[in-house]
C-alpha cells in the first residue's frame, strides 16, 4: 500500500465527494463540486489583509477553487485562503481548510467591479475545533 501523499509534494485533497453535490458538466481531470462555502481572503501577493475579506466559493475541486472577489488580483499572485468546509451551529465540529493558492485565471463578473478568480491550491492544512477521539489516533 503506497501513501496517498508524498512529503515532498504539497498536501491536497485526494478527491472531493461530488456524488453528494452537483458537478459541473465539463471534461476536467478533477471534477468541480458546485458548493457555496464561506471563504476568507487573508492575504494576496505576500501582503496580509488588514481586514480579511469574507466571500463565497462558487465551485471547488481537489486542486482549486473559483470565487468572486471585489478586487482584481494578478494572474500568478500567491493568495492565502481560509475555506469553511463544515460549520456546526454550536461551534463544535467546524472544519476549516487553510491554504496558499496561486491565481490562474481572472474574468469579469456580472456584478460591476467584481471579478471571478480561479486559483489552484499550493498547500492545504485542515483545522478542526473539536477533538479527535483517541481510538482514531495512531499510537
Amino acid at each position: 500500500m503506497a501513501p496517498l501523499l508524498v512529503p515532498t509534494q504539497p498536501r491536497r485533497f485526494v478527491r472531493v465527494p461530488t456524488h453528494a453535490v452537483g458537478v459541473y458538466p465539463e471534461q476536467r481531470e478533477y471534477p468541480r463540486a458546485a458548493l457555496n462555502l464561506p471563504l476568507r481572503l487573508r492575504g494576496a501577493g505576500g501582503v496580509p489583509e488588514e481586514f480579511p475579506v469574507t466571500l463565497v466559493t462558487r465551485n471547488i475541486s481537489s486542486t482549486g477553487v473559483y470565487f468572486l472577489c471585489p478586487r482584481q488580483l494578478t494572474v500568478g499572485a500567491s493568495i492565502e485562503l481560509e475555506i469553511v468546509l463544515v460549520s456546526k451551529p454550536l461551534g463544535l465540529g467546524n472544519v476549516v481548510m487553510e491554504t496558499t493558492a496561486r491565481v490562474c485565471r481572472i474574468e469579469a463578473a456580472a456584478m460591476p467591479c467584481w471579478f471571478g478568480i480561479a486559483a489552484t491550491f499550493d498547500d492545504v492544512q485542515f483545522d478542526r475545533d473539536d477533538g479527535v477521539p483517541s481510538r482514531f489516533l495512531k499510537p
